[in-house]
């Protein structure tokens, strides 16, 4: 049977979609807004890219998509609420968002700080109340390794470096920092969810380290690609200011091969991973 990587993404999407309506289900008590607020921010034209990364990771590692869903929509709670934080006025200050106003535009900035709280806060609920076949050292693991992702030493350092970008630094220094930001900022997050995937699946370290690898990869590749297709891009650190179009251009190439390198431990079950990079990067540039 041929495989088809858009029905693959189709139904994947689809189980997350519903998972996290369940799990963001609005309690009916007061007061309706902010889940009202949280669920415009969640529910649009998303690509669910990190929640299909953690359940294609998890199937890599003879794990099942059901097992690690919950898994998935905290990952992709806390990408929302790292969105709705993005842009607001005080950090990129974008009016839209997957299509739509951005939340801050459509419910005032108080309430949309606070949407992005709570489900940052709702992530780690969902996280630890996962039924997991194994002792509570794996959620322990787990809870731990997301933290860390998305903290000072992964996705806010990097937002924080991208915030405090300024001034005329040398060519090397921005150059530095751009892969400072990209590797924080958006490969943080795509790397956990590739690991927490696995080690809910059980895999060995071996296995981790060369999905660690193809994250870090992917989430630079996708980012710069990001910035290529970008036409309104308002930052001044981006790699297509800084290394023209066709330097970015070939980096995402080197980026992608070095990726599926990366999967040569995983045989042919690395070969959906190879596909899904392929398919939100190579296709793209």
């Amino acid at each position: 049977m041929s495989f088809s990587i858009e029905k693959y993404l189709q139904e994947k999407r689809a189980a997350v979609e519903s998972t996290l309506n369940r799990l963001l289900r609005s309690p009916r008590k007061y007061p309706p807004i902010i889940h009202q607020a949280i669920r415009y921010a969640v529910f649009g034209k998303g690509k669910r890219l990190r929640p299909v990364l953690l359940i294609a990771a998890a199937e890599a590692c003879r794990g099942k998509a059901s097992d690690v869903l919950p898994a998935a929509c905290a990952i992709e709670m806390i990408h929302t609420y790292s969105l709705i934080h993005d842009d607001l006025p005080a950090v990129d200050d974008d009016d839209y968002r997957r299509g739509k106003l951005s939340c801050h535009k459509k419910f005032g900035e108080a309430m949309a700080i606070l949407a992005g709280d709570a489900l940052l806060t709702r992530a780690f609920e969902v996280l630890s109340q996962m039924r997991l076949p194994r002792d509570g050292a794996l959620q322990a693991k787990v809870i731990s390794e997301v933290a860390r992702a998305i903290g000072t030493e992964g996705m806010l350092g990097g937002q924080v470096e991208d915030i405090r970008f300024r001034g005329s630094p040398t060519q090397a220094q921005t150059k530095k920092r751009l892969a400072y930001i990209h590797a924080h900022k958006t490969g943080a997050l795509i790397s956990v969810a590739l690991k927490v995937g696995a080690i809910l699946a059980g895999a060995s370290r071996k296995k981790l380290k060369a999905l660690d690898k193809y994250g870090r990869s992917f989430g630079l590749a996708f980012q710069i690609t990001d910035d290529v297709l970008d036409k309104k891009e308002k930052r001044e650190l981006t790699y297509p200011r800084i290394y023209g179009l066709k330097g970015s251009r070939e980096k995402v190439k080197s980026l992608v091969r070095n990726a599926k390198v990366s999967l040569k431990i995983f045989r042919k079950r690395g070969e959906l991973l190879k596909e899904l990079i392929d398919h939100f990067v190579q296709s793209r540039i």
